[in-house]
């Protein structure tokens, strides 16, 4: 039989292990979920700070680039709006007689001609005036250094002139894919700074600006019909091709007025938006 002694030392002995396993036991299942719990929440965290961040530098982005169009606007209606009017009476004096002209002479002229003379006659007397006048659009293009289009332009009139049979066909649009250019030396003067000045309308012509009055001048001595004697003939095939144009175009105008609050303001603003449209391309 075993002594008292050896018994007492033995539960002691046994009591301190059991307590030494309790103050140094593994980690629970639910301490380790715990654990497992906060490190995704902390990398979701992180994810999250970044989206957020990401979205903040778009964000900032997008505001940038509808700061910058915002921008861009203010200065195309503060180019609009710097164009001085300081000849309004007569302006507006030559507007409706402009107006007058063309639905008393021009319109019925165009719509009478549009009535006998087939499309494809049309077309083709428009390609040969197009093509014709070559030489203002191929001149400005040098002046604005489009190197490129004035290369189109000259390839444009040697196929047409001959191929298209001078000018009346356009193989070069349709089979070399070779667009004409819509230059002018308004728009050239424009390139070289010069502003629009004030804004004028002109009888027959219509509206303008100081600066594309002097591109109109500049421009006359580059068309061949400008050196057709005598210079009744050299107007009566001027007046032909304008009534030409304005056969495809029957309805454009009305359509525009009937929309305007006020046309003379209307045109005027349209006329200036266009314009600037233009010199940017």
């Amino acid at each position: 039989m075993k002594s008292p002694s050896l018994i007492i030392m033995l539960i002691m002995i046994f009591s301190a292990l059991i307590v030494i396993g309790c103050t140094h036991k593994p980690l629970a299942v639910s301490d380790i979920q715990y654990k497992d719990q906060r490190k995704y929440n902390n990398k979701e965290k992180s994810l999250t700070q970044d989206v957020q961040y990401s979205e903040e530098i778009e964000n900032e982005y997008f505001d940038e680039e509808l700061d910058f169009l915002e921008e861009e606007e203010e200065e195309e209606e503060s180019e609009i709006l710097n164009v001085s009017d300081p000849l309004v009476f007569w302006n507006r004096a030559m507007f409706h007689f402009n107006d007058k002209f063309y639905f008393w002479i021009l319109k019925p002229s165009a719509k009478a001609y549009k009535f006998i003379i087939p499309k494809v006659v049309r077309t083709g007397v428009q390609n040969f005036f197009r093509n014709l006048t070559t030489p203002i659009r191929l001149a400005n293009c040098l002046l604005q250094h489009k190197g490129s289009a004035a290369v189109t332009e000259f390839y444009r009139f040697i196929v047409n002139s001959t191929a298209g049979v001078l000018g009346f066909g356009d193989p070069a649009k349709t089979y070399c894919k070779l667009n004409y250019t819509d230059e002018d030396l308004g728009q050239s003067l424009a390139v070289y700074g010069i502003g629009n000045g004030f804004y004028i309308v002109w009888p027959f012509l219509g509206p303008s600006t100081l600066r594309d009055s002097a591109g109109i001048v500049g421009d006359w001595f580059l068309n061949p019909v400008s050196y057709v004697n005598p210079t009744k003939l050299s107007m009566g095939i001027t007046a032909y091709k304008t009534v030409n144009e304005t056969s495809f175009r029957l309805g454009d105008y009305e359509s525009f007025k009937e929309d305007a609050f006020e046309p003379y303001e209307a045109f005027r603003d349209a006329y200036i938006q266009l314009r600037l449209e233009k010199v940017k391309k």
